[in-house]
């Protein structure tokens, strides 16, 4: 009798900590954004990140804020989005990152597309409210993300496939691993961005983002290397996530065995 209550006594806390977890996870299927929230939050977020960033190359051309200034500003907009609303959409702002994820099935398929028109409209919209706003202060043009005639076609794609891959192993790692740290993402993958930004933005843009250079041009109406700027980044995106789930462990750690 009395090993039998203080098993009940034991396993009474077990009991409590998976009913509220069955509860909490209840709440959230009930309570879980839309496909129509979603959607909206990523064209925000996609908004905030290009207008930012771009709106830091055209204030370049007046206050020579320099690469460095223009990093800051662009890890600094992907943080304030992520934080905003990136718990609404999972905070993808990115058409390489969705589909980098989709490979990997961490988004439903049917997400993608409404996903990607969202963040291409996000791109353009911003790109053409910085035109409307600066007016003919500093040409549009300069938004654009170009690289010299010294850089080859194929190194430009090498450059933008490793640094979109430093940011989607940093995504990979802090926001879609159980035991990344969920509140200090939103700032470890705005520092992947500043520093890629730094070390790449002098060669070729450091786009990353098919959406961030899809815009400019939209609204501009040059797409000279666009090809680049899109292959690169989904190439780089893409690799980093498959590598990534590899890498990510599985299986329950088995208890070691005492041999005393």
């Amino acid at each position: 009798m009395t090993d039998s209550h203080s098993i009940n006594v034991e396993s009474s806390p077990k009991l409590e900590l998976y009913a509220k977890q069955t509860k909490n996870i209840t709440y959230e299927a009930e309570h879980s954004p839309s496909s129509i929230q979603k959607a909206i939050a990523e064209l925000v977020g996609t908004y905030i990140l290009i207008f930012a960033g771009c709106g830091a190359a055209l204030v370049n051309e007046r206050l020579q804020i320099s690469v460095v200034g223009i990093a800051i500003v662009s890890g600094l907009a992907l943080t304030v989005a992520i934080y905003s609303v990136g718990h609404i959409s999972g905070g993808h702002f990115n058409p390489a990152v969705t589909i980098a994820l989709a490979v990997v099935r961490k988004i439903q398929l049917k997400l993608v597309p409404v996903y990607l028109v969202c963040q291409l409209m996000g791109a353009t919209m911003a790109t053409l409210t910085l035109k409307v706003l600066y007016h003919e202060k500093v040409s549009i043009v300069v938004t654009l993300t170009q690289y010299s005639n010294s850089t080859s076609d194929l190194e430009a794609l090498v450059w933008e496939s490793i640094i979109t891959f430093i940011l989607m192993l940093t995504i990979s790692g802090v926001a879609t691993d159980h035991r990344g740290s969920k509140e200090l993402a939103g700032v470890a993958i705005g520092l992947s961005v500043l520093i890629n930004i730094i070390i790449a933005g002098p060669i070729t843009g450091a786009s990353m983002n098919p959406g961030r250079s899809l815009g400019p041009a939209i609204v501009s109406g040059n797409y000279k290397n666009i090809w680049v700027y899109i292959i690169g980044p989904i190439v780089g995106a893409v690799f980093a996530s498959v590598l990534y789930t590899f890498l990510r462990v599985t299986k329950q750690a088995q208890p070691e065995q005492s041999h005393v």
